[in-house]
């Protein structure tokens, strides 16, 4: 360790705090040049959404970006949400504004019947495909819709009643009435925050560890807590959709899940209660998960449970968690229970185990499998009982997938998959779902099942479709993306399996939905959405590969302007975020598809192409090594990376080494800080919304699983900030005033700032009014753009 390292240690972590941000006055809002204020300003491409029965595809369009008056709406940061008091909701960003449903057969359009000037949030078809659910937001609250998908017609089945801050929308089986939660009658005013504090906010700790990640938007007050139960708490109510009955369902309280048994006789019901937690979200308070009865009686209580605050790192909850209603059973419940205290550390034969309860609840809960390592997820065959088993073991970057027998488990499972996740190229695939009996389920014929893989392979991904007999372990190939092109597999038409919707787009071709016959691969085309920036189009795309010093393959996508002349050499733009892998093998691998069209949206650092800039994008950044000490070399093997871009873009002769940028957001920030801390490579540097002092952290951060105590000497040689004395190369920093990121508080930005203006360092700061970790505003996403394209025009373009 340092000298300097060893005297910093001694010295109390609170003396960060003496770092007080030193910003500039307040700044106008700023716009980038022309050409991109063209692009950005073209409408979003639509969504789609299949049907269940896969004959129609419902065409969602939405806004483009919010206004920064939109976001600087009253806003309460709370229990690890952002609720907007207004409308008793989540904080919504961009809405949805018109829905086309469009029938696949003959190409016939029912345009939506919907109000002018209407937002509304993600869409749902009913289980029969008959109707389509969606949430209406107004000023003053949120009302519940349908659509009708044969007329089109549109009407709302409640006034704007709806509470959206931890309530959905949910179908009921048969297709009736929908499960929704509403603002109680006759709820008073909302709670005044007192003037005068009746005493100090006090947190008690001792006897357990609560080692918990650095969360934001936590409660703080006793005030924030009556804040939190007078906006979450919300009535259950059975919305009839012929009439619009309203028919109240138990007791208000807080509903953090509401869930019918596929019978519809049980609803399963969690509520959040006290104590809350100052130390995690709503999602983790204390709670009982509940299974009611129609009337809203309590037939079954499932599990109460503590707040989650003691749960070991990178472990689970002990107790029931992942409680779910069985696929093609009336009203059977399992759950997930840790059997090694849900602490990853503790040595056990089986670490879950999955239990099994039937209506009407009144036996014990039965055990149905165990698992060896950390219990994944279930996916269900046509076959009441049979279902794919997934565990995984993230240190050791594993995954098993089992076929097993829920309904008999004296039968062993029988090993389906045993994967390396890392392992791209030996992906393969995931099974394809489908309805059946207005169920989710594995899609099946007889003893074949379908699989759909992104393909990953040193071409690039060419996704595929392939069927697997659950027998032999035969596989047939249906599909395959073609050269040239990026075709992804999205369903079969309807019941029959001889054609697919796929969906195609290439380097210069817009995406767009096909109809393709498996056997002669004709393909017909079901929309024409437009290409959003057709001038574009000339910009040159190409994958390069290339090799570290110590033989660690690497990759990325070069973008040159549409008018570069071969053997001209550009400023450059490196664009990267870090990534660890357990081997060089799995870190070589080629990810990705230069085949696919390109988007320029929101803060895009391809934007600047248009600049002049030859861009190195989604560089890759690998460090390589055991999970657990892998970031012991963190720094050095970024360098690296680094290195190998640059030294390959000057041997094709297509950059200048002494005019290249870095840029990256969140741990691509964090890589930036770094690399212009520990080498002089560039020429400048972008690091948005990142975290740079990881004591800030230090209960582990992105894959680092050990705690500060644990590893001090990486967490302090991997934190820019110990380093701000000798970052000499100019910096631009940009941060939300808003970042809700785990991690990525803005004060890390703040005291980097401050250190590096300490310095004398040539640094900027932008501070976003009411961003997020994401930027959304359209005058924040313009500022962004031009702070970054005139901070790289200064230090690197022309560079002196």
């Amino acid at each position: 360790m340092t000298k300097r390292l060893s005297a910093f240690l001694s010295v109390p972590l609170v003396f960060l705090a003496v770092f007080a941000p030193c910003l500039s006055a307040q700044e106008p809002y700023k716009t980038p040049p022309k050409e991109i204020l063209d692009i950005l300003n073209s409408p979003p491409t639509p969504r789609v959404t299949m049907s269940p029965d896969r004959t129609r595809m419902l065409l969602v369009e939405s806004e483009s970006m919010p206004t920064i008056d939109t976001l600087s709406q009253p806003l309460l940061r709370i229990a690890g949400m952002r609720i907007t008091p207004a409308n008793n909701s989540r904080q919504v960003m961009v809405f949805n504004t018109s829905l086309t449903l469009k029938t696949i057969q003959d190409g016939r359009e029912v345009k939506i019947e919907l109000p002018e000037g209407i937002k509304f949030s993600r869409p749902s078809f009913s289980e029969d495909g008959k109707w389509i659910s969606f949430a209406r937001y107004l000023d003053n609250g949120v009302e519940l819709w349908i659509a009708d998908t044969a007329t089109g017609k549109a009407k709302a089945l409640t006034p704007p009643r709806l509470n959206m801050v931890v309530g959905n929308i949910v179908w009921m089986p048969g297709n009736k009435k929908i499960l929704a939660v509403l603002v109680p009658e006759n709820r008073g005013p909302a709670p005044v925050e007192p003037r005068i504090p009746i005493g100090p906010t006090v947190q008690v700790s001792g006897g357990k560890q609560a080692m918990v990640a650095t969360y934001q938007d936590m409660l703080k007050s006793p005030y924030d807590e009556t804040l939190f139960e007078y906006y979450a708490t919300g009535q259950p109510a059975f919305v009839d959709i012929a009439t619009g009955q309203i028919e109240p369902f138990g007791r208000p309280g807080i509903y953090g899940q509401m869930e019918p048994s596929p019978d519809g006789n049980f609803i399963l019901v969690t509520r959040i209660k006290r104590p809350f937690s100052y130390s995690v979200g709503a999602d983790e308070f204390a709670r009982s998960v509940e299974i009611c009865d129609l009337a809203g009686k309590t037939v079954k209580v499932v599990a109460d449970l503590p707040p989650a605050e003691n749960v070991p790192l990178s472990g689970v909850p002990t107790g029931p968690r992942r409680v779910f209603w069985q696929t093609l059973k009336p009203a059977t419940l399992s759950w997930i229970e840790a059997l090694d205290g849900g602490d990853p550390k503790t040595n056990a034969e089986f670490r879950d185990k999955l239990m099994a309860l039937d209506a009407p609840f009144t036996n014990e809960a039965r055990e149905v499998l165990k698992t060896k390592e950390r219990f994944g997820g279930l996916s269900f065959f046509q076959t009441p009982g049979l279902a794919l088993a997934t565990e995984s073991n993230r240190r050791a970057y594993k995954q098993v997938t089992w076929l097993v027998n829920l309904d008999n488990p004296a039968v062993a499972p029988k090993k389906f998959f045993d994967l390396n996740t890392q392992d791209a190229y030996a992906n393969p695939g995931s099974p394809v779902m489908g309805s059946f009996n207005g169920e989710r389920v594995i899609l099946q014929d007889k003893d074949w099942i379908y699989l759909s893989g992104q393909g990953a392979s040193p071409k690039g991904d060419r996704p595929f479709l392939d069927r697997m007999n659950l027998k032999t372990g035969e596989k047939q190939r249906l599909f395959q993306c073609v050269d040239g092109k990026y075709q992804t597999f999205v369903g079969f038409f309807g019941q029959k399996k001889d054609e697919i919707i796929i969906s195609q787009e290439s380097a210069s071709e817009v995406p767009n939905y096909h109809l393709l016959a498996l056997k002669s691969k004709k393909t017909r085309p079901l929309t024409s959405f437009a290409d959003p920036a057709p001038q574009m189009t000339g910009v040159k795309k190409q994958r390069i590969k290339y090799k570290r010093e110590d033989g660690v393959d690497l990759s990325g996508t070069l973008y040159l302007p549409a008018d570069y002349k071969e053997g001209t050499r550009l400023p450059v733009v490196i664009w990267a975020y870090p990534l660890e892998y357990g081997s060089a093998d799995t870190a070589g691998q080629v990810r990705g598809s230069t085949d696919r069209f390109t988007f320029y949206r929101g803060t895009s650092q391809l934007f600047f192409v248009t600049q002049g800039y030859a861009v190195l994008d989604s560089a890759t950044m690998p460090v390589v090594g055991d999970s657990q000490t892998v970031n012991d070399t963190f720094v050095t093997q970024i360098v690296a990376n680094a290195k190998a871009a640059i030294d390959t873009l000057d041997k094709m002769g297509v950059g200048d080494p002494k005019r290249v940028g870095v840029g990256g957001h969140s741990y691509g920030a964090f890589m930036t800080a770094n690399l212009l801390a520990h080498c002089d490579l560039f020429a400048a540097g972008i690091a948005r919304s990142g975290a740079y002092n990881r004591t800030l952290t230090p209960f582990g951060f992105q894959s680092e699983r050990r705690t500060l105590w644990e590893a001090r000497d990486t967490y302090l040689k991997m934190s820019p900030f110990m380093y701000a004395d000798k970052i000499k190369t100019p910096i631009l920093l940009i941060h939300g005033m808003a970042d809700n990121n785990s991690g990525t508080f803005p004060i890390q930005s703040e005291r980097l700032f401050a250190a590096l203006k300490g310095f004398g360092a040539t640094s900027r700061f932008v501070y976003l009014p009411y961003e997020s970790h994401g930027y959304s505003a359209r005058e924040s996403v313009f500022t962004v753009l031009a702070e970054m394209i005139e901070w790289f025009d200064l230090y690197v373009k022309n560079r002196k």
